[in-house]
Protein backbone atom coordinates (compact mmCIF):
# COMPACT_ATOMS: atom_id res chain seq x y z
CA UNK A 1 0.00 0.00 0.00
CA UNK A 2 0.95 3.67 -0.65
CA UNK A 3 -0.04 6.74 1.51
CA UNK A 4 -0.65 10.13 0.35
CA UNK A 5 1.47 12.93 0.43
CA UNK A 6 5.44 13.03 -0.08
CA UNK A 7 6.99 10.18 1.42
CA UNK A 8 9.91 8.62 1.14
CA UNK A 9 10.62 4.87 0.58
CA UNK A 10 10.45 3.98 4.35
CA UNK A 11 7.12 5.98 4.46
CA UNK A 12 8.78 9.00 6.11
CA UNK A 13 7.18 12.08 5.17
CA UNK A 14 9.60 14.54 3.51
CA UNK A 15 8.84 18.53 4.58
CA UNK A 16 5.90 20.39 1.67
CA UNK A 17 6.67 23.70 2.56
CA UNK A 18 3.65 25.55 0.24
CA UNK A 19 0.74 24.41 -2.66
CA UNK A 20 0.13 27.23 -5.09
CA UNK A 21 -3.10 26.16 -7.32
CA UNK A 22 -4.37 28.58 -10.02
CA UNK A 23 -7.59 27.81 -11.70
CA UNK A 24 -8.36 29.32 -15.10
CA UNK A 25 -12.24 28.06 -16.35
CA UNK A 26 -12.99 28.78 -19.41
CA UNK A 27 -16.79 28.34 -20.36
CA UNK A 28 -17.31 24.42 -19.09
CA UNK A 29 -12.90 23.67 -19.79
CA UNK A 30 -10.64 24.16 -16.39
CA UNK A 31 -7.09 24.65 -16.47
CA UNK A 32 -5.18 23.91 -13.58
CA UNK A 33 -1.87 24.75 -12.71
CA UNK A 34 -0.17 23.32 -9.64
CA UNK A 35 3.31 24.45 -7.89
CA UNK A 36 4.16 22.30 -5.20
CA UNK A 37 7.55 23.54 -2.67
CA UNK A 38 9.37 20.92 -0.37
CA UNK A 39 12.88 20.88 0.78
CA UNK A 40 15.11 18.26 2.22
CA UNK A 41 16.00 19.18 5.95
CA UNK A 42 17.98 15.27 5.77
CA UNK A 43 21.78 14.99 5.90
CA UNK A 44 22.13 13.09 2.96
CA UNK A 45 20.17 12.74 -0.66
CA UNK A 46 16.68 12.08 -0.67
CA UNK A 47 14.61 9.93 -3.03
CA UNK A 48 10.54 10.56 -2.48
CA UNK A 49 7.09 9.96 -3.46
CA UNK A 50 3.97 12.35 -3.89
CA UNK A 51 1.25 10.57 -4.42
CA UNK A 52 -2.05 12.76 -5.34
CA UNK A 53 -5.34 12.79 -6.65
CA UNK A 54 -6.28 14.49 -9.94
CA UNK A 55 -9.73 14.20 -11.86
CA UNK A 56 -10.49 10.83 -13.61
CA UNK A 57 -10.19 12.29 -17.14
CA UNK A 58 -7.93 15.25 -16.72
CA UNK A 59 -5.20 15.43 -19.00
CA UNK A 60 -1.71 16.78 -18.06
CA UNK A 61 -0.66 19.35 -20.62
CA UNK A 62 2.60 20.36 -18.55
CA UNK A 63 5.42 18.71 -15.91
CA UNK A 64 8.55 20.39 -14.60
CA UNK A 65 11.29 20.84 -11.83
CA UNK A 66 13.32 23.79 -10.56
CA UNK A 67 16.16 22.60 -7.96
CA UNK A 68 18.23 25.70 -6.90
CA UNK A 69 19.38 27.07 -10.88
CA UNK A 70 18.20 24.05 -12.30
CA UNK A 71 15.10 23.76 -14.56
CA UNK A 72 13.65 20.26 -15.78
CA UNK A 73 10.61 19.95 -18.33
CA UNK A 74 9.12 16.57 -18.45
CA UNK A 75 8.98 14.69 -21.83
CA UNK A 76 6.20 11.81 -22.39
CA UNK A 77 8.02 8.49 -22.98
CA UNK A 78 6.78 5.16 -23.03
CA UNK A 79 6.50 3.94 -19.14
CA UNK A 80 9.06 1.00 -19.19
CA UNK A 81 11.28 3.34 -20.94
CA UNK A 82 10.53 6.25 -18.47
CA UNK A 83 11.12 3.80 -15.37
CA UNK A 84 14.62 2.77 -16.58
CA UNK A 85 15.88 6.04 -17.35
CA UNK A 86 14.77 7.32 -14.32
CA UNK A 87 16.38 5.03 -12.16
CA UNK A 88 19.69 5.40 -14.67
CA UNK A 89 20.17 8.38 -13.98
CA UNK A 90 19.54 7.97 -9.91
CA UNK A 91 22.47 5.07 -9.78
CA UNK A 92 24.98 7.68 -11.83
CA UNK A 93 23.90 10.61 -9.16
CA UNK A 94 21.55 12.82 -11.19
CA UNK A 95 18.72 14.61 -10.37
CA UNK A 96 15.45 13.03 -11.61
CA UNK A 97 11.58 13.22 -11.76
CA UNK A 98 8.97 10.09 -12.61
CA UNK A 99 5.44 10.63 -12.97
CA UNK A 100 3.13 8.13 -13.67
CA UNK A 101 -1.00 7.25 -13.79
CA UNK A 102 -2.18 4.52 -11.35
CA UNK A 103 -3.08 1.58 -13.89
CA UNK A 104 -5.94 0.65 -12.13
CA UNK A 105 -7.09 3.87 -11.21
CA UNK A 106 -6.96 7.30 -13.34
CA UNK A 107 -7.26 9.33 -10.45
CA UNK A 108 -3.95 8.79 -8.92
CA UNK A 109 -1.08 10.05 -9.76
CA UNK A 110 2.55 9.21 -8.38
CA UNK A 111 5.50 11.76 -8.79
CA UNK A 112 9.02 10.14 -7.84
CA UNK A 113 11.55 12.67 -6.54
CA UNK A 114 15.06 11.18 -6.82
CA UNK A 115 18.35 12.41 -5.88
CA UNK A 116 17.34 15.72 -3.58
CA UNK A 117 20.11 17.17 -2.16
CA UNK A 118 20.75 17.38 1.54
CA UNK A 119 18.99 21.07 2.41
CA UNK A 120 17.74 21.45 -1.45
CA UNK A 121 14.41 22.78 -1.95
CA UNK A 122 12.14 22.00 -5.34
CA UNK A 123 9.56 23.35 -6.69
CA UNK A 124 6.92 21.20 -8.52
CA UNK A 125 5.17 22.63 -11.26
CA UNK A 126 2.36 20.37 -12.61
CA UNK A 127 -0.37 21.42 -15.53
CA UNK A 128 -3.76 19.79 -16.63
CA UNK A 129 -6.95 20.17 -18.26
CA UNK A 130 -10.44 18.88 -17.39
CA UNK A 131 -14.32 19.86 -18.25
CA UNK A 132 -16.22 20.54 -15.64
CA UNK A 133 -19.44 18.45 -14.78
CA UNK A 134 -22.68 19.92 -15.01
CA UNK A 135 -24.54 19.98 -11.71
CA UNK A 136 -28.73 19.42 -11.22
CA UNK A 137 -28.97 23.25 -10.48
CA UNK A 138 -27.08 23.89 -13.33
CA UNK A 139 -23.72 24.93 -11.92
CA UNK A 140 -20.14 23.71 -12.88
CA UNK A 141 -17.76 21.46 -10.30
CA UNK A 142 -14.60 21.68 -9.99
CA UNK A 143 -13.19 19.91 -6.98
CA UNK A 144 -9.67 20.22 -5.67
CA UNK A 145 -9.18 16.81 -2.95
CA UNK A 146 -7.22 17.26 0.13
CA UNK A 147 -7.26 12.96 0.68
CA UNK A 148 -7.93 10.07 -1.45
CA UNK A 149 -10.03 7.42 0.56
CA UNK A 150 -7.82 4.05 0.84
CA UNK A 151 -8.65 1.66 -2.36
CA UNK A 152 -9.95 -1.40 -1.29
CA UNK A 153 -7.95 -4.38 -3.44
CA UNK A 154 -10.16 -7.69 -3.91
CA UNK A 155 -8.38 -11.21 -3.03
CA UNK A 156 -7.40 -12.36 -6.49
CA UNK A 157 -7.09 -8.39 -8.56
CA UNK A 158 -3.71 -7.52 -9.67
CA UNK A 159 -1.81 -4.08 -8.13
CA UNK A 160 -1.52 -2.35 -5.19
CA UNK A 161 -3.72 0.07 -3.19
CA UNK A 162 -3.76 3.35 -2.73
CA UNK A 163 -4.02 3.89 1.31
CA UNK A 164 -4.89 7.79 1.52
CA UNK A 165 -5.26 9.75 4.99
CA UNK A 166 -6.74 12.51 5.83
CA UNK A 167 -4.48 14.94 8.23
CA UNK A 168 -6.10 17.45 11.12
CA UNK A 169 -5.99 20.76 10.26
CA UNK A 170 -3.91 21.44 13.27
CA UNK A 171 -1.21 19.18 12.10
CA UNK A 172 -1.19 20.38 8.11
CA UNK A 173 2.65 21.60 7.86
CA UNK A 174 2.31 23.71 4.80
CA UNK A 175 0.64 26.65 3.14
CA UNK A 176 -2.63 26.45 0.55
CA UNK A 177 -2.86 29.25 -1.89
CA UNK A 178 -6.11 28.66 -4.28
CA UNK A 179 -7.24 31.50 -6.81
CA UNK A 180 -9.86 31.48 -9.48
CA UNK A 181 -9.75 33.10 -13.09
CA UNK A 182 -13.38 33.11 -14.89
CA UNK A 183 -13.99 33.54 -18.46
CA UNK A 184 -17.33 32.86 -20.72
CA UNK A 185 -19.40 34.24 -23.85
CA UNK A 186 -22.23 34.45 -21.08
CA UNK A 187 -22.07 36.56 -17.60
CA UNK A 188 -20.43 34.69 -14.47
CA UNK A 189 -23.81 34.36 -12.05
CA UNK A 190 -22.42 33.78 -8.92
CA UNK A 191 -19.39 31.44 -7.58
CA UNK A 192 -19.89 29.35 -4.74
CA UNK A 193 -18.01 27.01 -2.39
CA UNK A 194 -18.09 24.12 0.45
CA UNK A 195 -15.38 26.72 2.09
CA UNK A 196 -14.54 30.42 2.35
CA UNK A 197 -14.08 32.70 -0.53
CA UNK A 198 -13.50 36.15 -1.15
CA UNK A 199 -15.90 38.85 -2.55
CA UNK A 200 -16.20 37.36 -6.37
CA UNK A 201 -14.35 40.09 -8.12
CA UNK A 202 -15.81 41.13 -11.81
CA UNK A 203 -12.91 41.87 -14.47
CA UNK A 204 -15.01 43.76 -17.16
CA UNK A 205 -18.53 45.40 -17.20
CA UNK A 206 -20.77 43.02 -18.97
CA UNK A 207 -19.65 40.74 -16.12
CA UNK A 208 -18.29 37.86 -18.57
CA UNK A 209 -15.04 37.39 -16.81
CA UNK A 210 -14.50 37.12 -12.62
CA UNK A 211 -11.84 36.22 -10.59
CA UNK A 212 -12.21 34.85 -6.87
CA UNK A 213 -9.27 33.81 -3.94
CA UNK A 214 -9.80 30.93 -0.89
CA UNK A 215 -10.17 33.26 2.34
CA UNK A 216 -7.09 33.67 4.60
CA UNK A 217 -6.93 30.97 6.77
CA UNK A 218 -8.03 27.67 5.38
CA UNK A 219 -6.70 24.65 6.43
CA UNK A 220 -6.36 22.09 3.92
CA UNK A 221 -8.16 19.26 5.43
CA UNK A 222 -10.92 18.66 3.59
CA UNK A 223 -12.25 18.94 0.05
CA UNK A 224 -12.18 22.40 -1.88
CA UNK A 225 -15.33 22.13 -3.71
CA UNK A 226 -16.31 25.08 -6.14
CA UNK A 227 -19.99 25.67 -7.93
CA UNK A 228 -19.55 28.21 -10.84
CA UNK A 229 -23.34 29.36 -12.42
CA UNK A 230 -23.32 31.59 -15.71
CA UNK A 231 -26.48 33.46 -16.76
CA UNK A 232 -28.21 31.71 -19.85
CA UNK A 233 -26.89 28.20 -19.17
CA UNK A 234 -28.50 27.10 -21.66
CA UNK A 235 -27.59 28.91 -24.41
CA UNK A 236 -25.29 27.78 -27.04
CA UNK A 237 -21.88 29.24 -26.36
CA UNK A 238 -18.59 28.83 -28.68
CA UNK A 239 -15.43 30.02 -27.83
CA UNK A 240 -12.13 30.29 -29.98
CA UNK A 241 -8.20 30.03 -29.04
CA UNK A 242 -5.75 30.86 -31.25
CA UNK A 243 -2.53 28.65 -32.29
CA UNK A 244 0.56 28.90 -30.14
CA UNK A 245 3.01 31.30 -31.99
CA UNK A 246 5.79 28.91 -31.61
CA UNK A 247 4.65 26.25 -33.54
CA UNK A 248 4.13 25.23 -37.68
CA UNK A 249 0.99 26.31 -39.64
CA UNK A 250 -0.84 23.17 -40.18
CA UNK A 251 -0.58 21.86 -37.01
CA UNK A 252 -3.12 21.10 -34.13
CA UNK A 253 -0.92 23.14 -31.93
CA UNK A 254 -0.33 25.93 -34.73
CA UNK A 255 -3.70 26.09 -35.66
CA UNK A 256 -6.78 27.60 -34.19
CA UNK A 257 -9.32 25.98 -32.21
CA UNK A 258 -12.96 27.03 -31.28
CA UNK A 259 -14.97 24.89 -28.50
CA UNK A 260 -18.62 24.61 -28.80
CA UNK A 261 -20.74 24.00 -25.65
CA UNK A 262 -24.07 22.96 -26.34
CA UNK A 263 -26.37 22.38 -23.06
CA UNK A 264 -29.88 21.74 -24.12
CA UNK A 265 -33.15 22.09 -22.28
CA UNK A 266 -35.59 19.79 -22.31
CA UNK A 267 -39.57 20.36 -21.94
CA UNK A 268 -40.97 19.15 -18.63
CA UNK A 269 -44.09 17.34 -21.00
CA UNK A 270 -40.84 15.24 -22.36
CA UNK A 271 -39.05 14.44 -19.42
CA UNK A 272 -41.84 13.31 -17.43
CA UNK A 273 -43.08 11.04 -20.33
CA UNK A 274 -39.60 9.10 -20.36
CA UNK A 275 -39.99 9.15 -16.50
CA UNK A 276 -43.38 6.88 -16.48
CA UNK A 277 -41.94 3.40 -16.91
CA UNK A 278 -38.29 1.69 -15.58
CA UNK A 279 -36.88 -0.91 -14.20
CA UNK A 280 -34.96 0.43 -11.15
CA UNK A 281 -31.83 -1.09 -9.87
CA UNK A 282 -30.29 0.51 -6.92
CA UNK A 283 -26.71 -1.09 -5.40
CA UNK A 284 -25.52 0.24 -2.56
CA UNK A 285 -22.87 0.45 -0.51
CA UNK A 286 -22.17 -0.95 3.06
CA UNK A 287 -18.80 -1.73 3.35
CA UNK A 288 -16.80 -1.03 6.75
CA UNK A 289 -15.40 2.72 5.17
CA UNK A 290 -18.88 3.58 4.82
CA UNK A 291 -18.86 4.35 8.37
CA UNK A 292 -16.74 7.00 8.04
CA UNK A 293 -17.72 10.26 7.99
CA UNK A 294 -19.05 12.38 4.89
CA UNK A 295 -16.99 14.94 5.63
CA UNK A 296 -14.10 16.58 8.47
CA UNK A 297 -16.46 19.35 9.01
CA UNK A 298 -19.64 16.88 9.98
CA UNK A 299 -17.75 13.91 11.60
CA UNK A 300 -21.05 13.02 13.07
CA UNK A 301 -22.80 12.57 9.94
CA UNK A 302 -21.57 9.15 8.01
CA UNK A 303 -21.39 8.59 4.57
CA UNK A 304 -24.08 5.29 5.23
CA UNK A 305 -26.63 7.99 6.35
CA UNK A 306 -26.24 9.76 3.78
CA UNK A 307 -26.66 6.74 1.40
CA UNK A 308 -29.15 5.88 2.83
CA UNK A 309 -31.14 9.33 2.76
CA UNK A 310 -30.31 9.56 -0.96
CA UNK A 311 -31.77 6.20 -1.26
CA UNK A 312 -34.43 6.48 -0.04
CA UNK A 313 -35.12 9.70 -1.56
CA UNK A 314 -34.80 7.99 -4.71
CA UNK A 315 -37.75 5.29 -3.90
CA UNK A 316 -39.69 7.60 -3.10
CA UNK A 317 -40.07 9.13 -6.31
CA UNK A 318 -40.59 5.83 -8.69
CA UNK A 319 -43.80 6.48 -10.96
CA UNK A 320 -46.26 3.89 -9.70
CA UNK A 321 -46.09 0.62 -12.06
CA UNK A 322 -42.15 0.41 -12.47
CA UNK A 323 -40.13 -2.45 -11.27
CA UNK A 324 -37.54 -1.82 -8.91
CA UNK A 325 -34.96 -4.34 -6.73
CA UNK A 326 -32.15 -3.11 -4.21
CA UNK A 327 -28.84 -4.98 -3.70
CA UNK A 328 -26.37 -4.21 -0.96
CA UNK A 329 -22.80 -5.25 -1.28
CA UNK A 330 -19.46 -4.95 0.72
CA UNK A 331 -17.11 -8.82 0.77
CA UNK A 332 -20.47 -10.19 -0.14
CA UNK A 333 -23.88 -8.96 -1.63
CA UNK A 334 -27.92 -8.85 -0.46
CA UNK A 335 -31.00 -8.56 -2.60
CA UNK A 336 -34.55 -7.35 -0.78
CA UNK A 337 -36.26 -9.14 -3.59
CA UNK A 338 -35.30 -12.60 -5.34
CA UNK A 339 -35.91 -10.31 -9.30
CA UNK A 340 -37.28 -6.86 -9.68
CA UNK A 341 -40.88 -6.29 -8.26
CA UNK A 342 -43.52 -4.25 -9.88
CA UNK A 343 -43.76 -0.99 -8.02
CA UNK A 344 -46.55 -0.37 -5.28
CA UNK A 345 -47.35 1.09 -1.85
CA UNK A 346 -46.71 -2.60 -0.34
CA UNK A 347 -43.48 -3.60 -2.33
CA UNK A 348 -42.35 0.54 -1.49
CA UNK A 349 -43.11 0.46 2.31
CA UNK A 350 -41.26 -3.03 2.41
CA UNK A 351 -38.05 -1.55 0.95
CA UNK A 352 -38.40 1.96 2.83
CA UNK A 353 -38.08 -0.41 6.13
CA UNK A 354 -35.15 -2.66 5.42
CA UNK A 355 -33.17 0.56 3.66
CA UNK A 356 -33.84 2.10 6.90
CA UNK A 357 -32.15 -0.85 8.78
CA UNK A 358 -28.99 -0.72 6.33
CA UNK A 359 -25.40 -0.15 7.98
CA UNK A 360 -22.08 -0.58 7.41
CA UNK A 361 -21.45 -4.38 8.12
CA UNK A 362 -20.66 -6.00 5.00
CA UNK A 363 -16.76 -5.92 5.29
CA UNK A 364 -14.91 -4.94 2.29
CA UNK A 365 -16.10 -3.15 -1.19
CA UNK A 366 -16.53 -6.20 -3.64
CA UNK A 367 -18.27 -4.18 -6.52
CA UNK A 368 -17.78 -6.23 -9.24
CA UNK A 369 -19.84 -9.49 -8.09
CA UNK A 370 -23.09 -8.17 -7.46
CA UNK A 371 -22.77 -6.12 -10.65
CA UNK A 372 -21.86 -9.58 -12.61
CA UNK A 373 -24.78 -10.92 -10.82
CA UNK A 374 -27.43 -7.98 -11.78
CA UNK A 375 -26.18 -8.13 -15.43
CA UNK A 376 -26.82 -11.87 -15.26
CA UNK A 377 -30.53 -11.31 -14.78
CA UNK A 378 -33.38 -10.80 -17.94
CA UNK A 379 -34.53 -7.18 -17.78
CA UNK A 380 -37.82 -6.51 -17.19
CA UNK A 381 -39.57 -6.71 -21.59
CA UNK A 382 -40.47 -3.16 -22.28
CA UNK A 383 -38.96 -1.70 -19.01
CA UNK A 384 -35.66 0.31 -19.77
CA UNK A 385 -33.16 -0.68 -16.77
CA UNK A 386 -31.93 2.01 -14.91
CA UNK A 387 -29.00 0.96 -12.08
CA UNK A 388 -27.94 3.60 -9.52
CA UNK A 389 -24.70 3.33 -7.74
CA UNK A 390 -24.28 4.55 -4.21
CA UNK A 391 -20.58 4.27 -3.23
CA UNK A 392 -17.50 6.01 -1.60
CA UNK A 393 -15.55 4.63 -4.06
CA UNK A 394 -12.99 2.56 -2.20
CA UNK A 395 -11.87 0.07 -4.86
CA UNK A 396 -8.82 -0.99 -5.89
CA UNK A 397 -9.94 -2.67 -9.54
CA UNK A 398 -11.34 0.85 -10.92
CA UNK A 399 -10.80 -0.50 -14.08
CA UNK A 400 -12.01 -3.79 -14.00
CA UNK A 401 -15.53 -2.31 -12.64
CA UNK A 402 -15.73 0.19 -15.37
CA UNK A 403 -14.74 -2.28 -18.08
CA UNK A 404 -17.83 -4.75 -16.90
CA UNK A 405 -20.05 -1.52 -17.26
CA UNK A 406 -19.10 -0.63 -20.41
CA UNK A 407 -20.00 -4.63 -21.81
CA UNK A 408 -23.54 -4.17 -20.65
CA UNK A 409 -24.22 -0.93 -21.51
CA UNK A 410 -26.26 -1.70 -24.31
CA UNK A 411 -28.71 -2.82 -21.83
CA UNK A 412 -29.18 -0.16 -19.37
CA UNK A 413 -28.01 3.10 -18.21
CA UNK A 414 -25.89 3.41 -14.95
CA UNK A 415 -25.86 6.39 -13.02
CA UNK A 416 -23.39 6.85 -10.22
CA UNK A 417 -23.55 8.70 -6.59
CA UNK A 418 -19.96 9.72 -4.98
CA UNK A 419 -20.78 9.32 -1.24
CA UNK A 420 -18.38 11.57 0.71
CA UNK A 421 -15.50 13.85 0.37
CA UNK A 422 -11.93 11.74 -1.24
CA UNK A 423 -14.71 9.50 -3.22
CA UNK A 424 -13.00 8.38 -6.44
CA UNK A 425 -13.59 10.61 -9.59
CA UNK A 426 -12.12 8.08 -11.61
CA UNK A 427 -15.15 5.52 -10.64
CA UNK A 428 -18.00 7.41 -10.01
CA UNK A 429 -17.09 9.48 -13.30
CA UNK A 430 -16.33 6.41 -15.16
CA UNK A 431 -19.57 4.52 -14.10
CA UNK A 432 -22.37 7.19 -15.52
CA UNK A 433 -19.67 7.94 -18.64
CA UNK A 434 -19.79 4.08 -20.10
CA UNK A 435 -23.24 3.62 -18.89
CA UNK A 436 -24.85 6.04 -20.44
CA UNK A 437 -25.92 8.66 -17.01
CA UNK A 438 -24.97 11.03 -14.84
CA UNK A 439 -22.35 11.16 -12.37
CA UNK A 440 -23.17 12.88 -8.78
CA UNK A 441 -21.42 13.67 -5.41
CA UNK A 442 -22.99 13.87 -2.21
CA UNK A 443 -20.78 15.68 0.10
CA UNK A 444 -23.48 16.84 2.67
CA UNK A 445 -26.85 16.81 3.11
CA UNK A 446 -27.16 20.79 2.28
CA UNK A 447 -27.11 19.80 -1.92
CA UNK A 448 -28.53 16.36 -1.81
CA UNK A 449 -32.31 16.78 -2.49
CA UNK A 450 -31.55 18.39 -5.78
CA UNK A 451 -29.17 16.19 -7.06
CA UNK A 452 -31.63 13.26 -6.23
CA UNK A 453 -33.91 14.84 -7.91
CA UNK A 454 -32.36 15.76 -11.10
CA UNK A 455 -30.71 11.95 -11.75
CA UNK A 456 -34.47 10.45 -11.29
CA UNK A 457 -35.88 13.25 -13.95
CA UNK A 458 -33.11 11.95 -16.16
CA UNK A 459 -33.92 8.52 -15.61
Amino acid sequence: MTRCGLLTHDEEPVPLKSIDVQLEVRDHVATVVSTLSYQNKEDKPLEAVFVFPLPGDAAVCHFSAEIGQTHIVAEVKEKQQAREEYDDALSSGQQAFLLEESVQSPDIFSLSVGSLPPGESASIRLEYVTELAVQADDGLRFCLPAVLNPRYQPQGSEGTSAQVTSVPASLVPYSLSFSVQVSSPRPVSKVESSCSLEPLQYLNTDQTQASVKLAAGHKFDRDIELLIYYKDAHQPTAVVEAGQASAKTGTLMGDPVVMVSLYPEFPQSVMSSLASSGEFVFLMDRSGSMGCPINNSKPEETRISSARDTLLLLLKSLPMGCYFNIYSFGSSFEHIFPKSVEYSEKTMEEAVKKVEGMNDDLGGTEILRPLEHIYSQPCVPKQPRQLFVFTDGEVGNTKDVIDLVKKNAGSHRCFSFGIGEGASSALINGLAKEGGGHPQFITGTDRMQPKVEADSKLA
